[in-house]
């Protein structure tokens, strides 16, 4: 009896083992991510470079090394489609979200739901229905990844202002395209991480891994 107590403890061992060596594999492959945590200021993310280095902190912190990544995050003379390589991209989980640039933005072939816009950790974004609701994703970008007017003066103001954000939950007060777009549901109430929240938000956005 304990000879078989004891293989059965090492066969449990030896599964959980395997399940953790898959699960880091599976944070060492991903290459996209909704992050855990804004600048805290706002829509002030310290501009492109600002959110890159935010993306690259979080992603290098749960194992996601050897790649450069990028925010999805459009300017005045940056789209957002344009900086965040070809892909294919797959979540914490390895889920893959979309095959290509154009799948990420074919709303058919885009695959980021609740259950696959995940956080670097792997967790998932609370989202319309969830107390508090933050589903509004900061992108300042059109449906098709191209700039939209409202980027909190390029990622640079926590006042006024306003962003464009989308619904990584797929989900709004309608059925609207728009209440179901990942990148382009509608713009904030500011640029203060007040005016996010209240919103809808906190200051989340899109990290995909360019290379």
């Amino acid at each position: 009896m304990k000879a078989l107590t004891l293989a059965v403890i090492s066969g449990a061992a030896l599964v959980a083992a395997g399940t953790l060596a898959a699960r880091a594999q599976d944070m060492a492959d991903m290459t996209f991510f909704i992050t855990s945590a804004g600048s805290g200021d706002g829509a002030n993310l310290g501009g492109l470079a600002g959110a890159d280095a935010i993306c690259q902190r979080l992603a290098e912190a749960a194992g996601a090394t050897g790649k450069t990544w990028r925010a999805y995050l459009s300017t005045s003379s940056e789209n957002a489609r344009d900086r965040i390589g070809a892909g294919p991209w797959q979540n914490a989980k390895g889920v893959v979200i979309a095959a290509s640039l154009d799948d990420l933005h074919d709303p058919a072939k885009n695959m980021i739901s609740k259950e696959t816009g995940l956080t670097e950790a792997g967790k998932p974004v609370n989202g319309r229905g969830d107390t508090p609701n933050q589903h509004d994703i900061l992108t300042g970008s059109n449906a098709d990844g191209t700039a939209n007017e409202n980027t909190c003066g390029d990622w640079t103001l926590n006042g006024e202002g306003s962003a464009m954000v989308g619904h990584h939950d797929r989900r709004g007060l309608d059925d609207s395209d728009a209440a179901k777009s990942w990148n382009t549901s509608h713009p904030s109430r500011g640029c203060s991480q007040e005016a996010l929240i209240g919103t809808g938000g906190n200051g989340y956005f899109y990290c995909f891994a360019a290379n």
